[in-house]
């Protein structure tokens, strides 16, 4: 779960703090006093420095407390009050060097040493924290919520989860009403993976604090971290309408979405992210993620591109930056990356999978068969490898090797539908026409929108002699593919065996006007493509030409016809542009289904 235990402790101290350290300033016996003159500066500097940090003018407070300590070097108080302002600048690094010396000082500041723990625990030197919060400990100071929640993350840093969750439960105890200690309580059994303990503390935190965003986001985190994106949605949202300029929030909240296959709003939702800190790697990363989720592996790629410059070594990095080129068709690129990664984690079946895949768009058979064999034998039971292992066979012409894989991998997810419609297809390859039957129904019961399985469960049942079966699943081949022209003829043979010479007819001229719609829009498309290339060079004229042409061939092509109104507006012919947007703007509305 991601996320910290406890929110960043900015510390502060009270005017009253710095007064009181103020006085001890002024009584000091230190072994080397200051001059006289040099401590009347310093005492104003002090003065100076604590008024100008009740008025939260930090700049001024710094310069002030910097001068305090140059001119009485031996004095703890100003070397306390001076880590105070560096600690409230978001610098503990240098707090804790101005502490180490106070608490060397004046070893029974009991101040100097909670804030000198408090300093270690953001710079997660933990293991030093902890000895000084139980110096604390022993002369009875009471706590902040915020403290205590730091002494219980440096405890359960330190693998001591009992004795954190000990600290946050006793000041709860006192303090009944805390909505930030029950958010950390939460937090601590979350790290825990006790996520239906964890809950309830969320809960309450937000029903005692529902403004407390970082309570909103660690109960989203844990949903997320459950496999329930679904619930994870509103408390992540939530989160990041209390703070949107939270970086972590609004990448929890992409990954939610995206999880929840919601890619749109994901990818708006990372935008804003990588808004927020342009050069953050992490934001970048995330919404390349949801590009590829989208199917948008093209503008992914620069992305994940720059993540991989930084993360060299991640293979997961690696793997997605690899995936997004083989997805667009660059498997060439992709191996190198792949063969990275798998130096990273060689014993990932997923990984070796993929770089079979990669070597399969290659077609280097050969490789891609040792990678799928090589994943197996890591995880034998992986029926995507034994997929893909028997399809690098069947594209080897090796139906024997291939025919067994498909089984297997049938067998181990009946739920996967491209098992048994390629089991289908090499059955039918084999005239093994009732074994084909069994594994085309199947694949159109698993997955009732594939036309292609439609058509070949028609074409196996005329083989079977099922004519009635034939009809429709050929029909539903038809309404699924209506730009198709072979289930069509295939229909009219059946229809002429039955006697119905009208409708094989009728169908026998549509598959013919489909047929003949079919070169035009090959025509169309090659004389789109080459107006769009003329245009990109600037040449209007002959980019026109070939639009025009586009358009004769397949009048009913609506890229033709927008391109064209992009070349006439180029060209200045704004009333042109305007008929040819509107036709291409008809053409591609959806049309009603023609078969009901």
């Amino acid at each position: 779960m991601r996320g910290c235990l406890t929110s960043r402790c900015v510390l502060r101290i009270t005017f009253l703090y710095l007064l009181m350290a103020g006085a001890a300033y002024a009584q000091s016996s230190s072994p080397s006093p200051p001059a006289t003159g040099n401590l009347k500066a310093a005492n104003a500097a002090f003065r100076a420095g604590s008024e100008a940090y009740q008025r939260n003018d930090l700049r001024t407070a710094h310069a002030q407390f910097a001068r305090v300590v140059r001119l009485a070097p031996n004095v703890a108080a100003g070397h306390t009050a001076f880590a105070t302002v560096l600690l409230a600048e978001n610098n503990p690094k240098a707090a804790v060097s101005e502490l180490e010396l106070a608490q060397k000082l004046d070893p029974h500041d009991t101040n100097a040493i909670l804030n000198l723990a408090l300093a270690y625990v953001q710079l997660h030197y933990n293991a030093k924290a902890i000895p000084l919060f139980q110096a604390v400990d022993k002369v009875h100071q009471p706590l902040t919520a915020e403290q205590v929640i730091a002494y219980a993350s440096a405890l359960q840093a330190t693998a001591q989860f009992s004795a954190a969750k000990v600290r946050i439960e006793e000041a709860l105890t006192t303090s009944p009403q805390s909505a930030t200690l029950f958010d950390a309580l939460g937090t601590l059994l979350a790290r825990g993976e006790q996520y239906g303990e964890a809950e309830p503390h969320f809960l309450r935190a937000i029903a005692l604090d529902p403004s407390l965003a970082s309570a909103h986001y660690h109960l989203g985190s844990l949903y997320l971290a459950e496999r329930n994106p679904a619930s994870a949605l509103a408390p992540l949202t939530q989160a990041s309408r209390l703070s949107s300029s939270n970086l972590e929030y609004s990448l929890q909240l992409g990954r939610a979405l995206r999880a929840a296959n919601q890619d749109e709003q994901s990818i708006a939702t990372l935008r804003h992210a990588l808004q927020l800190v342009p050069t953050s790697i992490d934001a970048m990363y995330e919404l390349a993620l949801s590009l590829q989720a989208s199917g948008n592996a093209r503008e992914a790629l620069p992305l994940f591109q720059q993540v991989a410059k930084v993360r060299q070594q991640d293979a997961p990095t690696l793997t997605n930056y690899a995936l997004a080129l083989v997805q667009v068709g660059d498997a060439k690129t992709a191996i190198p990356l792949y063969k990275r990664a798998l130096t990273l984690t060689p014993a990932s079946p997923t990984l070796r999978e993929d770089l079979g895949v990669a070597f399969l768009q290659q077609a280097d058979l050969d490789h891609a068969i040792e990678q799928f064999r090589a994943g197996l034998a890591v995880d034998p039971a992986n029926p995507h490898l034994h997929y893909d292992l028997g399809l690098a066979y069947k594209l080897k012409d090796d139906i024997n090797a291939a025919i067994p894989e498909f089984e297997q991998a049938a067998k181990l997810d009946p739920e996967l539908p491209d098992p048994p419609y390629t089991l289908g297809i090499l059955y039918m390859q084999l005239a093994r026409f009732p074994e084909a039957q069994v594994e085309l129904e199947r694949a159109t019961s698993l997955q009732p929108g594939h036309g292609d399985a439609w058509a070949m469960l028609g074409n196996v049942y005329k083989q079977n002699d099922q004519p009635d079966k034939a009809i429709d699943a050929l029909r539903r081949a038809i309404q699924l593919m209506p730009n198709q022209p072979s289930p069509h003829i295939t229909l009219a043979s059946i229809l002429v065996r039955q006697g119905d010479t009208t409708g094989a007819a009728s169908e026998r001229k549509i598959a013919a006007d489909l047929s003949r719609l079919a070169v035009s829009r090959q025509r169309a498309n090659f004389s789109l493509d080459s107006g769009r290339a003329l245009l990109k060079r600037g040449q209007i004229a002959e980019a026109i030409t070939q639009l025009q042409a586009a358009v004769v061939a397949d009048p009913d092509f609506a890229e033709a016809h927008a391109a064209l109104a992009e070349a006439f507006t180029q060209q200045g012919r704004t009333a042109d542009a305007a008929l040819e947007r509107q036709q291409a703007q008809r053409l591609a509305q959806p049309k009603p289904d023609s078969y009901p």
